[in-house]
């Protein structure tokens, strides 16, 4: 198959001749999607921690009755991972199965690195809210992967210093400018949060939570608006609360930056449901004092939120046992015990929706004993997650996102021009791939 035509009809709009039956004709598993015979080995490529743990359960129980042995092979996470899978696949020698990142599927499929698996767990669809099923399936019948993890993203602050400072949690965006210049008015020294350019992913979510489609299609054609007028509205939101001083405009995950979230000089966080962990590290002082609530709204009464990693499992086209691996993705992504145990080893939230309130999510995280509904919250969080859409050059979009802002940021100069430099970076790369972009 030419690989450009393949570039041209992978996208999140094609239909299933184009998508899910061109992808079937591509596969190599020679199982032919029926049971194997005898004894399969499979190896996964993942970077959980703790997963030879979970896998242990499927060899010692499901595995052995099917006689189906998973070997792990830890890697590194994000573009290295892609860079790796992408490589190996070329060489024929691929993993049977694959740990993807969401915003990572695009590429691989485009690259017939993954199998789709439809037949073999399109059955477990109602396990997951629509908006991350739909993450895996790039809006066409096909299946490329079971989602594992997600990341509804969530508002966190210090209850105490809102208290102190009478504060509101805020329940829209206007609201939230609203608070944090009241905070700057009430404490000088303090801000109520941080734009950080050195998470691509968190910019990524602000803006799916306001509609923002930054890859679809047109015809065959792939259609580029990281520009769009939704990212414009929030590009533009938090480059003014930047150069008005309203909110600091130092990046994430620094030593100062932990110290401001410690000594209560940052208030809040926008994050994500997997934010107590870093709270964990970064704040260890303030235990118990912080509270989670949901995102504010762009609309007064909205309820929509966005997403901040999560990962999930494919099935390589390299494998030759695509039943058997199929088989296991479905258990490690569905099965009670296995979620228990992803939880537990790996501090995943899961995908599943049946998981998120069960097992190690009855009570909430331990940093946050204050606020026992917390996993009962994030629960009815995550099913407001906005559908995404990703595209084959997510990583282009993030790195110039992380120049472009990271200087605007700097600077406290224009964001909307910042983000007009990631669209023509992401479609100047698209077209020299060889992808064909509409106007």
């Amino acid at each position: 198959m030419p690989y450009t035509k393949r570039r041209r009809l992978v996208t999140s709009a094609v239909a299933v001749a184009l998508g899910a039956t061109t992808l079937a004709a591509c596969g190599s598993s020679d199982d032919g999607g029926g049971a194997q015979s005898g004894p399969v080995s499979l190896t996964y490529w993942t970077w959980t921690p703790g997963m030879d743990k979970v896998v242990d359960l499927w060899n010692k129980g499901p595995g052995k009755e099917q006689q189906i042995t998973v070997t792990v092979k830890k890697q590194a996470s994000g573009d290295t991972l892609v860079t790796k899978i992408l490589t190996a696949h070329k060489a024929g020698q691929g993993p049977d199965l694959v740990q993807a990142e969401y915003q990572a599927l695009p590429t691989l499929v485009s690259n017939d690195a993954l199998a789709d698996i439809s037949g073999e767990v399109g059955d477990v669809k109602g396990e997951f809210a629509e908006g991350v099923w739909q993450q895996t399936t790039l809006g066409t019948d096909a299946v490329y992967a079971v989602p594992q993890d997600i990341g509804p993203m969530m508002f966190y602050y210090r209850e105490d210093l809102f208290e102190k400072y009478g504060l509101e949690v805020p329940a829209t965006w206007d609201e939230f400018a609203e608070t944090a210049r009241k905070l700057k008015k009430a404490a000088p020294d303090k801000d109520l949060t941080t734009f950080s350019a050195n998470d691509s992913g968190l910019f990524a979510g602000l803006a799916q939570q306001a509609g923002a489609k930054w890859w679809s299609t047109e015809g065959e054609k792939w259609k580029v608006g990281v520009n769009d007028e939704a990212t414009k509205k929030v590009a533009e939101f938090w480059g003014g609360l930047v150069k008005e001083g309203a909110v600091d405009n130092q990046p994430m995950y620094t030593p100062a930056w932990n110290k401001a979230l410690n000594t209560g000089k940052q208030l809040a966080w926008v994050s994500a449901v997997w934010a107590p962990g870093t709270l964990t590290t970064a704040a260890p002082d303030t235990k118990g004092k912080w509270a989670m609530a949901p995102l504010p709204q762009w609309p007064d009464g909205g309820n929509r939120t966005g997403s901040w990693g999560g990962s999930s499992t494919g099935v390589t086209t390299d494998s030759k046992h695509k039943d058997a691996a199929a088989k296991f993705a479905e258990w490690l992504n569905t099965d009670r015990g296995a979620l228990n145990a992803l939880a537990k080893e790996g501090g995943i939230y899961p995908a599943s929706t049946s998981a998120q309130l069960s097992g190690a999510f009855t009570k909430p995280p331990e940093f946050f004993s204050n606020q026992p509904d917390f996993y009962t919250k994030a629960a009815d969080i995550a099913k407001t997650t906005a559908p995404s859409a990703w595209g084959p050059n997510v990583n282009v979009a993030y790195t110039t996102f992380k120049d472009a802002f990271g200087a605007a940021a700097k600077d406290k100069s224009d964001f909307a021009a910042a983000l007009d430099t990631m669209q023509e970076e992401t479609v100047a790369d698209l077209k020299k791939q060889g992808f064909e972009v509409a106007r």
